[in-house]
């Protein structure tokens, strides 16, 4: 225990000075960014185009990659008001995390309601797993925008189609790894149950459920992490709200300090979820 918690002290030590190094690089590499005025070269039409859409054109910005101070300004500006809604296109951070975390939920839920009880199918059947695993493998390595034009021709929604997206690209991990898990459970724990004449539902819930729990929180986790990168292409593709759109978004008005703002919310986000599945999976996993 004492080794495993100076490991910790000395890893979190070592992470705080690569931050650092890596401000520093940061800092040295724009300190001659030079400051320009927003309005030079826009036409009277443009700068009241800015305006409708919730921009100031008389701000200043630099010509060169944005300084840490841009950086800090923009950050605090979005994190002191996430909540804001000043159009279609001006709304507060937390408001298009909140449209992407929706998406995310309700795609991987949905992906949760299909892929755990057919893995479980799929795992008790040797001969399913062997029917089933051709459309597996064949199905399994298309990229999930690969479905976005048939979703947006079929639902022309464009939010619902984002959702199927989430759906298609988090089956496959989950399903795999809930068929693996099922099928790798101890063959004697399965004889002491049949010995003892458990009826096939309480066998799935009281031994096979627990014997490969934390086999499909490693595929929930999997696909959750391919889940939150997905939703970002996806709203870049379909526009409208989400994180992914205010990147797009961003980048089109030529706001570089947004846009790396936004890369680093999705990145803070994907981790944190990342660490909740850690966390579940950790409560499941047993010792033999």
């Amino acid at each position: 225990m004492g080794s495993t918690r100076n490991l910790n002290v000395r890893a979190g030590v070592l992470s705080v000075l690569i931050l650092m190094a890596l401000l520093g690089i940061w800092y040295v590499a724009t300190a001659s960014s030079v400051p320009v005025n927003s309005l030079a070269g826009m036409t009277p039409e443009q700068i009241e185009y800015a305006k409708m859409m919730g921009k100031d054109p008389g701000t200043t910005k630099s010509d060169g990659f944005p300084t840490l101070a841009d950086m800090g300004t923009t950050a605090w500006g979005h994190l002191s008001n996430p909540f804001y809604d000043n159009g279609p296109n001006d709304k507060g951070i937390a408001i298009q995390l909140a449209h992407s975390l929706g998406r995310v939920a309700l795609g991987f839920g949905l992906a949760c309601l299909v892929a755990i009880p057919l893995g479980f199918i799929i795992g008790m059947s040797p001969l399913l797993r062997r029917a089933f695993d051709p459309f597996i493998q064949v199905l399994k390595p298309i990229s999930p925008l690969a479905w976005m034009p048939l979703a947006l021709y079929t639902i022309k929604d464009s939010s619902i189609s984002g959702i199927f997206v989430i759906f298609i690209c988090s089956v496959w991990p989950m399903l795999v790894n809930t068929a693996f898990g099922v099928a790798s459970v101890k063959r004697e724990w399965l004889n002491v149950s049949a010995t003892l004449q458990v009826n096939p539902l309480r066998k799935a819930f009281l031994v096979i459920l627990p014997a490969a729990a934390p086999t499909i929180l490693t595929g929930m986790r999997i696909s959750m992490g391919i889940a939150w990168l997905v939703i970002v292409a996806a709203e870049m593709l379909v526009g409208g709200t989400g994180i992914g759109y205010f990147v797009w978004n961003e980048w089109n008005n030529l706001s570089l300090t947004n846009v790396i703002f936004a890369i680093l919310v999705i990145g803070v986000v994907g981790m944190l979820l990342d660490l909740a599945f850690g966390q579940l999976q950790k409560a499941v996993t047993y010792v033999e």
